[in-house]
């Protein structure tokens, strides 16, 4: 039994701790978080404590600990974590600012496989079988991968102002997702961008609107298409494209209920929020970290992975200031 301490107990942080309580082997012993009262609310549910940061970091009872508090508060969490002896699970991104990645990595050296970056998407049951058969040939050569996704709507301003823009906070995930399928480091990267959602989201200087394209050595391309607002619902769906067909997601409707009539065939919508249409692959990466904590696997995603997730996004902001190509 692996005992846990959470970092954080906000809605994400929420998340976790009903996977961690859910698993075989693991428990929710600590809760740490600012807020005294949320903090209580969620230790009682699952029988933890509330405990304070250093008491988490020293207590020799401690295997893990989850970051899930803001993103300006992980890189400095990740050091103390792996120097306290600690497995660390940490929600993206390591940090907003590259240099304070390096940094980071550099702190941690030797002991990155006590490091797992959690991005959560490339444990979707669907991706995850996608990946699997497309490792196996079943599409033969991959030429072309395009990755969808549109949040259903902006997120508060408030959020805006401290998210580090669309790049670096919602199409990072797409930048991994590209990166796990193609198999290969994108050498080039080219993006496109505006602002057509919120006039908000443009008096902070952000996008909502993006294309950007990667290509590898090989020549393989991935084409991300991002959008702020999706009317419908939330809009995420990857394929694969080889030389003997295509393996590809489909978006997670609220239900599989069809209506088909004289007039029309009509689906349901897809589901709306991004913790209902991926709960079962934050359990799955709950799962996988599990099997980190018992040395069968390395950590994957790894800090590395964090790391050249943020350089595809910083390329890509580079390429939408100069209007070019950006080399890697």
């Amino acid at each position: 039994m692996y005992n846990i301490a959470l970092l954080g107990a906000g809605r994400i942080g929420q998340v976790h701790a009903a996977n961690i309580a859910a698993h075989p082997l693991s428990r929710l012993s600590i809760v740490v978080d600012p807020q005294e009262g949320i903090a209580r609310q969620l230790a009682e549910a699952y029988g933890a404590s509330v405990r304070s940061l250093e008491d988490a970091l020293s207590s020799s009872d401690i295997d893990a600990i989850v970051i899930a508090s803001a993103t300006s508060t992980h890189a400095d969490l990740i050091e103390r974590g792996i120097r306290a002896g600690k497995a660390v699970f940490c929600e993206k991104p390591v940090d907003l600012s590259i240099s304070r990645v390096n940094a980071t990595l550099e702190a941690i050296k030797g002991q990155e496989n006590r490091l797992f970056v959690a991005f959560n998407r490339r444990f979707d049951p669907a991706v995850a079988e996608l990946k699997r058969r497309l490792d196996a040939g079943v599409i033969g050569d991959l030429e072309l991968v395009t990755v969808v996704s549109k949040d259903p709507g902006a997120l508060p301003i408030d959020y805006i102002k401290v998210s580090g823009g669309m790049f670096r906070d919602m199409t990072i995930h797409d930048f991994d997702m590209a990166r796990f399928i193609l198999g290969e480091e994108p050498v080039r990267v080219t993006a496109l961008a505006s602002t057509l959602t919120d006039p908000a989201i443009k008096a902070e200087g952000d996008i909502d609107t993006a294309s950007v394209t990667l290509q590898t050595a090989s020549g393989k391309i991935a084409v991300i298409t991002n959008s702020r607002r999706a009317s419908f619902g939330y809009d995420q769906r990857v394929e694969a494209h080889g030389s003997l067909g295509t393996l590809r997601t489909e978006n997670v409707p609220k239900t599989m209920l069809v209506q088909e009539r004289e007039d029309g065939v009509t689906r349901e919508k897809p589901l709306f929020f991004f913790l209902e249409r991926y709960a079962e692959s934050y359990a799955e990466e709950w799962k996988e970290f599990v099997r980190v904590l018992k040395g069968e696997v390395a950590p994957a995603p790894s800090g590395e992975d964090g790391r050249k997730a943020l350089l595809l996004a910083e390329a890509a902001y580079q390429s939408l200031e100069t209007g070019r190509t950006i080399a890697l």
